[in-house]
């Protein structure tokens, strides 16, 4: 089976909790390969980037500063790359569903995730949706030369 990568981020959320290393321990334990890591202070042009195919939303603007850390004190992102057979299945199973309320408890956004009073989803996590998507954001977030092989 040929080996994928993904792109797994936590979130400011995520950051701000204290939760970082538990989160990457979930995913270590997952059976694939960590080949990229770093801690990054989101712009404005690379969170619209990564949404960019959610543009013409009506969240549009909420996930852009969700994802820049201004819902939680400007807390950074851990972006990170997974590699290894079905790496996006994998990751996107431990990531647990996008609604916390629904998440399989023993996944991240069951563990640690919630709706907040007012039903915004501190999700935690985001996990590409497949292997084009993986590819696409990959290229955002690392160089080539930040990527082990």
């Amino acid at each position: 089976m040929k080996a994928e990568s993904v792109l797994v981020l936590i979130k400011p959320d995520g950051m701000q909790k204290g939760i970082a290393g538990d989160v990457i321990g979930l995913f270590l334990a997952g059976d694939l390969k960590l080949t990229g890591l770093k801690v990054v202070q989101v712009s404005p042009r690379l969170a619209q980037a990564h949404y960019g195919h959610l543009r013409g939303q009506f969240f549009f603007k909420e996930i852009v500063t969700y994802l820049m850390g201004d819902l939680h004190a400007k807390n950074p992102v851990v972006a990170m790359v997974f590699t290894g057979p079905q790496a996006v299945s994998k990751c996107r199973k431990i990531a647990g569903a996008t609604n916390p309320e629904e998440a399989d408890p023993r996944s991240v956004r069951g563990k640690f995730g919630r709706v907040t009073t007012k039903g915004v989803f501190e999700n935690l996590v985001h996990v590409s949706s497949d292997v084009k998507e993986a590819r696409r954001e990959i290229a955002l977030w690392f160089k080539k030369n930040e990527i082990l092989k």
